[in-house]
């Protein structure tokens, strides 16, 4: 497993047109392949918004930062300041507290 951690901030985009946005594109994220799961974030008062990403491995991270759907997004002028950290996970202990989302068979 591995984790992504995308942040940016919303640049003469409203919360409202942003949320209006990720509805639209949820599902083009839902068929990314090597993708568990994505959390999609929001923190209004410091204008900062952003995506927490389970990935099946870190081949599936880097697969999908070649797509075409990570380009238009890292593209996009409404996304300042966009920052991505990835990190690997310690699975023992996540699975002792069931940080794991399960996967889609």
């Amino acid at each position: 497993m591995h984790i992504q951690v995308v942040n940016f901030h919303l640049n003469h985009l409203s919360d409202a047109e942003f949320r209006g946005l990720c509805d639209e594109v949820a599902p083009a994220f839902a068929e990314v392949p090597g993708l568990i799961s994505k959390v999609w974030l929001e923190n209004r008062s410091t204008n900062t918004y952003g995506g927490v990403y389970t990935w099946e491995n870190r081949q599936a991270m880097e697969d999908y930062s070649k797509s075409e759907l990570f380009r238009g997004v890292a593209a996009n002028p409404s996304f300042a300041g966009i920052t991505s950290a990835d990190f690997g996970v310690l699975e023992g202990p996540t699975s002792v507290t069931r940080g794991l989302a399960a996967a889609r068979t």
